[in-house]
């Protein structure tokens, strides 16, 4: 097998060919996405904090500078939207719009909320054990986080049923060469989004509430805010950063323990390895595989010159796999205490969000563990078609 982000096969199990990549072509181009593949740890950690590097060129050339094609004209209500977050941007206006959010989302403000993400988490594993079980992401995986974050924006419970797909639409624009229905059903839902978070902060602006749209509506530094657009591009951030990765570890992670019954069965007996086996998942079977930034200078990466201009695609399932780094790294080790694994990304760009997802999926496995303590698979899984953000469809288990 080779590496091809489009196929099955590979999608399910792609770490065999990263070893591959690592001992051999641990720099490489990559014909079909014009990108060059970045696999060992040192240089994936090293590139994400390398300045010379971008989320996006547009603040130092354009399109036609980069020897890009201008964005197809359908899809400006979805750049719109996405560039107006801070995750596709780069300072000095990621700088402010980090230190903006910042002061409302505040590891206080996240702290704060362990007891309503514990509550929202036993509801939902009690009726899933009530239930006899089921699919495991549709009916705990899913719910958990959309709930905790329609929760902490105020979003009134009527309309949280809308969250979940328009993320899933949003970001079926970041995998590889999207097909073009992809890209309308993105920009669509990219707009719907939009349209109704302009209507919630408009009314949290004239009444504010305690929620973090209200927060973000009123946070100021120095007379300086968020604007409009702005405040409702961190809200859609939030909720596409907020959910599809805490959805595909815990999916990912329970598979993964069923995979490896010796470590499941460790898990059982002392629910204080929690903490490091939720590290260690995310790092076993990574929920982003790859991330990609833009050189904005010429770089070097082990002795291959890669010119600006050009696409780095970051292995994050490579890297959390490099023997150089984690001893034994194909082993799943639920007590594993050196764990620099980097599926929360690094530098400028590190997930803001890591310790809210770092409770929910505490709280989702803690309470598994401790009310369905002899949770068996059902059917073996099949994974859905994405590579960038990998999950599977569903996980049918019995309690």
């Amino acid at each position: 097998m080779h590496f091809d982000p489009w196929s099955p096969e590979f999608i399910a199990h792609p770490y065999d060919v990263y070893d591959e990549l690592r001992r051999e072509r641990p720099v490489s181009f990559f014909e079909p996405t014009g990108q060059w593949l970045i696999a060992r740890h040192a240089d994936v950690n090293a590139l994400l904090r390398d300045r010379r590097l971008g989320r996006s060129y547009l603040h130092v050339a354009t399109h036609q500078e980069f020897g890009r094609p201008d964005d197809p004209e359908f899809q400006d209500p979805f750049w719109r939207v996405i560039r107006a977050g801070m995750l596709d941007v780069e300072p000095p206006v990621h700088t402010r719009l980090r230190r903006l959010v910042s002061k409302a989302f505040t590891p206080r403000m996240v702290e704060a909320l362990r007891p309503k993400v514990a509550r929202i988490a036993g509801e939902l594993v009690d009726a899933f054990v009530e239930r006899g079980g089921g699919d495991l992401i549709a009916e705990v995986a899913e719910p958990l986080p959309v709930t905790v974050i329609a929760e902490m924006l105020g979003v009134p419970e009527a309309d949280r049923h809308l969250l979940r797909p328009w993320s899933a639409d949003i970001c079926g624009m970041y995998e590889l060469n999207p097909s073009v229905e992809a890209q309308h059903t993105a920009v669509r839902a990219a707009q719907e989004f939009s349209d109704y978070l302009v209507g919630l902060a408009r009314a949290r602006r004239a009444d504010p509430g305690d929620d973090l749209i209200s927060a973000l509506a009123l946070v100021a530094d120095e007379g300086d805010q968020l604007t409009e657009e702005e405040l409702v591009g961190t809200c859609v951030l939030l909720l596409n950063a907020g959910h599809e990765a805490t959805v595909n570890v815990t999916g990912n992670g329970w598979w993964s323990l069923f995979r490896n019954p010796a470590e499941l069965e460790r898990l059982r007996a002392d629910h204080g390895l929690l903490p490091t086996a939720i590290e260690e998942l995310m790092r076993w079977d990574t929920p982003l595989q790859m991330f990609e930034r833009w050189v904005l200078e010429d770089i070097s990466v082990g002795g291959v010159d890669i010119p600006r201009g050009t696409e780095v695609a970051l292995l994050f399932g490579s890297a959390n796999r490099d023997p150089e780094v984690f001893a034994d790294p194909d082993r799943l080790d639920v007590s594993r205490a050196e764990n620099p694994h980097i599926s929360f990304g690094a530098g400028i760009h590190f997930c803001l969000g890591a310790p809210l997802a770092r409770i929910e999926l505490a709280e989702s496995f803690g309470a598994l563990l401790r009310k369905a303590p002899t949770m068996e698979l059902v059917a073996e899984p099949s994974w859905g078609p994405g590579y960038i953000i990998r999950g599977l469809r569903s996980l049918q288990v019995t309690t």
